[in-house]
């Protein structure tokens, strides 16, 4: 496997964005098959249409659960989890209940992390979780939930949702999303069997090697056609796949 090929595998294209139509999320899958990333990471209503839509590549199709704010009861996470696996994901990205993490209610978040990966293993997908990090002020809660991730078995730690914002002092909204610190410290505080996604803000080649660099073997990105268009102009390396434009869909 060439370099090209290595990166566009760790790539989880993203199709989230609330604005994001039926012609968005097609093209996005025709992107993601052109280009031979991990998986699409689609809205979950639209599951169906991307398992036909990516039918005899290997392109993966993931989705969300309790996205973005993480805020839904423990059992309708389950039932979410339930109807994407039974559409056809084989992956699943679950928002952590962000309040009980800030509260220390770790039983909760215990409990609510071990459900979804019970029922997402039950259906052979893999389940990765999403810490919010840029909600989380203090790294004993990011380590904390890195533990419980750890001892429950869950397949990915993961930064962020890509829409997790802060106000800031200006009195706009923004986020840090996959920093070097929060990377390298998922990383050294998550078991050796769990792997590390890093989303918000991975927009180009550099950003990401330098994820890469950092620990993570996933991101998730809107930016696959450039990131991988610049790989093959930067590393001279064959690639196979006609070209595709660049992708002006919303994303994060």
């Amino acid at each position: 496997m060439n370099l090209i090929t290595q990166l566009a595998k760790m790539i989880d294209h993203s199709l989230l964005h609330p604005t994001m139509t039926e012609a968005d999320l097609k093209k996005g899958c025709d992107i993601a098959r052109q280009y031979g990333v991990a998986s699409v990471c689609i809205k979950p209503y639209a599951i169906t249409q991307a398992v036909e839509w990516l039918r005899g590549s290997d392109v993966l199709v993931g989705t969300v659960i309790g996205f973005p704010h993480g805020n839904s009861a423990i059992s309708i996470k389950v039932a979410e989890t339930i109807q994407a696996c039974r559409d056809g994901a084989v992956e699943i990205d679950m928002v952590v209940n962000i309040g009980k993490v800030l509260g220390g209610d770790w039983d909760y978040v215990r409990d609510e992390i071990k459900a979804v990966t019970e029922a997402t293993h039950a259906h052979g997908a893999i389940v990765k979780v999403i810490f919010e990090n840029d909600y989380l002020p203090d790294d004993a809660l990011k380590i904390r939930l890195c533990e419980i991730c750890s001892e429950i078995g869950v397949d990915f730690v993961k930064t962020s949702t890509g829409y997790g914002f802060n106000k800031g002092d200006d009195g706009r909204y923004g986020y840090d999303g996959a920093t070097e610190h929060d990377l390298k410290l998922m990383r050294h505080h998550s078991a050796p069997n769990v792997q590390v996604k890093a989303a918000g803000g991975v927009r180009t080649l550099d950003d990401l090697l330098k994820v890469r660099e950092w620990g993570a073997t996933r991101v998730g990105a809107t930016a696959t056609v450039a990131m991988i268009e610049e790989a093959k102009r930067r590393y001279d390396n064959d690639f196979s796949g006609s070209e595709v434009k660049a992708d002006d869909t919303p994303g994060y």
